[in-house]
């Protein structure tokens, strides 16, 4: 995949640019069994729940990936603003997107 800048802020020291638009990756994952029971252990003597940590980790991953591709299918050689939001669907799924606005570097 071709190198895309991402930046969480409006302005690339260096660099000029032209807004293209919007871009996206959105992913949503299910919690697993193992990963239910060991939340509800934790539940019990707290501590950080690390099956649902790396779910996250990986939903970031790949929305990341998923909004670069777009930018990429855009024409962009980079994306400002990015921010992440994220939200639960019922008790067991989790849904995680990237967003941004995909930019046609100058230079």
């Amino acid at each position: 995949m071709k190198n895309v800048l991402i930046s969480t802020t409006e302005n690339l020291p260096g660099h000029t640019y032209e807004v293209i638009g919007e871009v996206f990756g959105v992913t949503t994952q299910s919690r697993d069994v193992f990963s239910n029971i060991g939340a509800g252990l934790k539940n019990l003597v707290g501590g950080e729940i690390k099956g649902y940590t790396k779910m996250l980790q990986e939903s970031r991953e790949k929305s990341i990936e998923r909004m670069k591709q777009e930018a990429i299918d855009k024409g962009g050689d980079a994306i400002v603003m990015m921010r992440f939001d994220s939200a639960s669907i019922g008790q067991d799924m989790q849904s995680v997107v990237a967003y941004g606005t995909a930019v046609k570097l100058n230079d």
